[in-house]
């Protein structure tokens, strides 16, 4: 904040500013300060693993992911509104790097955002019921504007994991929205999820009134990898 002070008051003398003015600029850069100081903070409570961002990804490698929507996504009314987003697709054709972005750009734009692994978070749950603290981690769980939920359908639940997922999906329905990546359609859930009426159960709370974005097959980080390989082996 000094620098910025020092910069400003040299830009008034620079522009002749009044000292009326001088104060409405200063006061605009503390704001702008604050505000950033309050994004950075929400966007480091959320717990992403890595940094992603919208900016970063690249669309025309991936043609089955239509921008536009994406965008439209960034702007939060979903996370507004408490609607599910569901990110569907084979492992390296950036789910997970849409997830982080668009959980990014709802902590930017001042919602409360968690992430987490699905593993992880049963894990957490598991525990939680062990130690007869259940409730207060389902509240915990609830209570943030945005949950993103990551590798859903990597690894098969069991039955008391499952129910315990579906017990933090019930305490959100219609309420805050929850987000989730997996790469394995809903159909392939029933492997993820070994009771079938459970499994749709789960699919009907993250779908309802929601987005559904099918990102492919083709990995898009094996692509990259094979034309790198490809310019090396041309350069050689």
């Amino acid at each position: 904040m000094a620098t910025d002070l020092h910069e400003l008051a040299e830009a008034a003398a620079r522009n002749q500013m009044s000292y009326r003015g001088f104060l409405a600029e200063l006061l605009m850069s503390e704001c702008d300060d604050r505000a950033r100081r309050r994004s950075e903070r929400r966007i480091k409570a959320a717990q992403f693993p890595r940094e992603k961002s919208l900016r970063a990804f690249d669309f025309e490698a991936n043609g089955n992911i239509d921008a536009a929507v994406i965008h439209t996504l960034a702007t939060c009314e979903w996370v507004k509104k408490g609607l599910p987003l569901c990110l569907i697709g084979d492992s390296g054709t950036g789910k997970s790097h849409l997830l982080i972005a668009l959980g990014t750009e709802a902590a930017m734009a001042g919602f409360r955002v968690r992430y987490t692994l699905a593993t992880k978070l049963v894990n957490e749950l598991v525990e939680a019921a062990d130690e007869k603290i259940l409730t207060k981690t389902i509240a915990r769980y609830g209570r943030v504007d945005l949950l993103c939920i990551d590798e859903l359908g990597y690894m098969e639940l069991d039955r008391r994991g499952a129910e315990l997922l579906f017990q933090v999906l019930t305490e959100r329905e219609e309420k805050n929205s929850v987000a989730i990546a997996s790469n394995e359609s809903f159909g392939g859930w029933t492997r993820t999820f070994t009771d079938p009426r459970l499994c749709a159960a789960i699919v009907d709370r993250l779908t309802f009134g929601g987005n559904i974005i099918e990102t492919g097959t083709e990995s898009y980080r094996l692509a990259s990898t094979r034309a790198a390989r490809a310019q090396e082996t041309a350069a050689g």
